[in-house]
């Protein structure tokens, strides 16, 4: 195996040059193609195994009681596979990828080796297709990540500009991942980045739209998710938002815990091999899939019924129990698979959940317990990543309604502040210092 690239701090970059920043105009629509094609395929191949889990799992049940071990068994082995793959071959490939791509870019960690990209598309869809609660967001954009580097590579480009192409990859896979074009160009300034670079903006722009051309011809243009009509109602529903925004504040914090804890569980199991640790993980899933096969995997589903108002308000706290419990034990699997969409699913429970109570409550004032659900998506998002603009820009693109920005800016103030106060990190924060101490570990046994 090669040795890895040496890591350039920032101050070491020479001062980029007006003839790069054409060189990387002109590399940027590649990379988008590129990336838009592969992150679809992926998208398309996570949507034929969960079709083939679904008849796997009928199938089985025409052979009674028996077919329930079958079922573990077989979702044992696949997901114990996705974690041997990471381990033998590319560990940066674990989890989400987003905080390895966010060190690599700030300079932290070296580049990963070529073969990222076959581990994170055959491992996420071993895992995320099993039905562990992860979501192709993660994937979608370390693999972007990576192409754009072999690309930079390929035609010699220095790290300066690698780290350019890198950024603007990586925000191509988070559009083709949730066809949310313009969220992953401002994913990439407010949370890869952090800073307004100009001639990141500008490889991004012609990246993200290369990316989604290519993605919506195999994809459709369709929004993820269909809302109804939506309103924010009179003035004192604003405030109810705002109720929204504090506990989605606080239910981030709990999840971040919950996440950060299960990771935490894993480092003290190590003398476990991780192939048994995943394994058993999937066999969980696999129980489960055989008694509730709605709730398991990156839960669009689930997503999709609370921005209807199809769920019933006594079973919301059961499935948020299960959700956030299930996606911390799925995270620490050492398997591919991201955050974002089991985030949504989270955020849309809860804010239907509040919406519900408040309706309850306050019989007298007009409120639409599925337009809290909406901006209980960005809310959480928001709480959890600390990441507003893309927050607010995510759901509003992935549910195609504008009618709820002016809730969303409320009750994302709302959700940001707490955390905040409270001192707790934002996820990926937390989540690339483990990557850094993990690195640091693996470097110090040599």
């Amino acid at each position: 195996m090669a040795e890895p690239e040496s890591i350039v701090p920032h101050h070491d970059l020479a001062p980029p040059r007006e003839g790069h920043l054409l060189f990387l105009a002109c590399l940027a629509p590649l990379i988008g193609v590129a990336s838009g094609l592969v992150c679809a395929l992926f998208r398309l191949a996570l949507e034929a195994a969960v079709h083939l889990r679904v008849v796997a799992v009928g199938a089985a049940r025409t052979l009674g009681p028996a077919g329930l071990p079958l079922v573990m068994l077989v979702m044992a082995v696949l997901v114990g596979a996705a974690a041997w793959m990471v381990r033998r071959f590319s560990p940066h490939a674990s989890g989400s990828g987003i905080p390895h791509v966010e060190a690599v870019i700030e300079g932290e960690l070296p580049p990963a080796h070529g073969n990222l990209l076959v581990v994170k598309f055959i491992g996420g869809v071993l895992a995320i297709g099993s039905g562990l609660a992860l979501g192709r967001e993660g994937p979608s954009v370390q693999m972007g990540a990576s192409i754009a580097h072999t690309v930079g590579r390929l035609f010699r480009r220095d790290w300066a500009d690698c780290r350019v192409l890198m950024a603007a990859g990586a925000g191509s896979g988070l559009a083709t991942a949730f066809n949310a074009p313009i969220a992953g160009a401002v994913f990439v300034l407010e949370e890869l980045v952090r800073r307004f670079e100009p001639r990141i903006a500008i490889v991004i722009l012609a990246a993200t739209a290369s990316a989604i051309s290519v993605a919506r011809v195999l994809l459709g243009d369709a929004p993820d998710f269909h809302v109804d009509v939506l309103d924010y109602g009179d003035p004192l529903t604003h405030l109810l938002y705002g109720v929204l925004g504090i506990v989605a504040g606080f239910a981030a914090i709990a999840h971040n815990r919950m996440i950060l804890g299960g990771l935490a569980l894993a480092g003290r199991l190590s003398f476990v091999p991780v192939e048994i640790r995943a394994g058993t993980v999937g066999a969980v899933v696999g129980l489960l899939a055989w008694y509730l096969p709605d709730m398991i995997g990156g839960g669009d589903g689930i997503t999709q019924a609370a921005l209807l108002g199809q769920q019933a308000l006594m079973m919301i706290p059961l499935i948020l129990v299960l959700r956030m419990v299930l996606g911390s034990a799925s995270y620490a699997a050492g398997t591919p698979g991201g955050l974002f969409a089991p985030m949504l699913v989270l955020g849309a429970l809860l804010g239907l959940g509040v919406g519900l109570v408040l309706h309850r409550l306050l019989p007298f004032v007009d409120i639409q317990p599925a337009a809290f659900a909406v901006v209980g998506m960005a809310a959480f998002f928001v709480g959890v990543a600390r990441a507003p603009v893309t927050g607010i820009v995510l759901v509003t693109e992935m549910t195609a309604s504008v009618d709820l920005l002016v809730p969303m800016l409320g009750a994302c103030f709302a959700a940001m502040l707490v955390p905040t106060l409270l001192k707790d990190p934002p996820i990926y924060d937390s989540l690339r210092a483990a990557t850094l101490r993990r690195e640091a570990e693996r470097l110090s046994r040599g």
